[in-house]
C-alpha cells in the first residue's frame, strides 16, 4: 500500500476527530441554553430557629441536615449563624432559611430578634445533661414573649448516640412536651444521623398543613432536593453573628 495514502487517511481522521472535540455548534448552544435554565423559584419561604443551653448539639443537627456533616469538637455558636436547605414536600418547593442561636445567657438580646419570624422552633435538650432539660421552662418563656403564637413547636431529645450515658428518660420528655399545646417530642443523634432529616421534615409538614387547603390534599414527598448557600438575611432582622473560630 503506498505510504502516502496512509498519511492523507491519518490526517482525515483527525479531521473528523477534531470536529467531534469542537462539537457541534447547535449542541453547544442547546447545552449552553439548558445551562442557563434559571432554576425553579420556591413556592415557600420558611424560617425555622433552632433554641436549647450551650451544648446540646442545636450546630450540629442543623449541619447534619443541611450538609450531612457531623464536627465531634463542634465550637459554640457565638450570637446567631444560619444555613439555607431547600427541600420539597407535599408538591411545593420550600426553601428553609435555618437559624442556629448561642445557648449563652449573654446572647438573648441578639437572638430574641429571630423569633419573631419563625415559623416553627425547635427546642434542644441533651439526653445526659439533667441541667440542660431543667432549663426548658426559661427557653419556653423566650418562646412566649417573644416567637409567634402559630409558630410550630418541637421539642428534641438530642445525643440518643450517648445511650449509655443517658440521664433524662424518654417519658420525662413526653411529659414535658405534653404540657405544651401543639408540641411534638422526638428524640435524635447528629452523630449517628438519627432522626435528623425526619425531625425537620415533619415541622415543615406541620407548618405546610397550616396552609391553605389546596396543599393539605397532596401527597407527601420526602426527598431533599437541593442545598442553596446564598447567604440571604431577612432585612427585618440584625445580620448574624459569625461563629467564632
Amino acid at each position: 500500500m503506498d505510504s502516502r495514502y496512509e498519511i492523507q487517511r491519518r490526517r482525515g481522521g483527525g479531521g473528523i476527530s477534531g470536529g467531534s472535540a469542537g462539537g457541534s455548534p447547535a449542541l453547544t448552544g442547546a447545552q449552553s441554553r439548558r445551562r442557563k435554565m434559571p432554576p425553579r423559584p420556591a413556592d415557600f419561604k420558611l424560617q425555622i430557629i433552632i433554641i436549647g443551653s450551650r451544648g446540646v448539639g442545636k450546630t450540629s443537627l442543623m449541619e447534619r441536615f443541611t450538609d450531612d456533616t457531623f464536627c465531634e469538637a463542634c465550637k459554640s455558636t457565638v450570637g446567631v449563624d444560619f444555613k439555607i436547605k431547600t427541600v420539597e414536600l407535599r408538591g411545593k418547593k420550600i426553601r428553609l432559611q435555618i437559624w442556629d442561636t448561642a445557648g449563652q445567657e449573654r446572647f438573648n438580646s441578639i437572638t430574641s430578634a429571630y423569633y419573631r419570624g419563625a415559623k416553627g422552633i425547635v427546642l434542644v435538650y441533651d439526653i445526659t445533661k439533667q441541667e440542660t432539660f431543667d432549663d426548658l421552662p426559661k427557653w419556653m418563656k423566650m418562646i412566649d414573649k417573644y416567637a409567634s403564637e402559630d409558630a410550630e413547636l418541637l421539642l428534641v431529645g438530642n445525643k440518643l448516640d450517648c445511650e449509655s450515658d443517658r440521664i433524662i428518660t424518654r417519658q420525662q420528655g413526653e411529659r414535658f412536651a405534653s404540657r405544651i399545646s401543639g408540641m411534638r417530642f422526638c428524640e435524635a443523634s447528629a452523630k449517628d444521623n438519627f432522626n435528623v432529616d425526619e425531625i425537620f421534615l415533619k415541622l415543615v409538614d406541620d407548618i405546610l398543613s397550616k396552609m391553605p387547603l389546596e396543599m393539605s390534599s397532596k401527597g407527601l414527598s420526602n426527598s431533599i432536593l437541593s442545598l442553596q448557600p446564598e447567604p440571604e438575611v431577612p432585612p427585618e432582622l440584625p445580620p448574624p453573628r459569625v461563629r467564632c473560630c
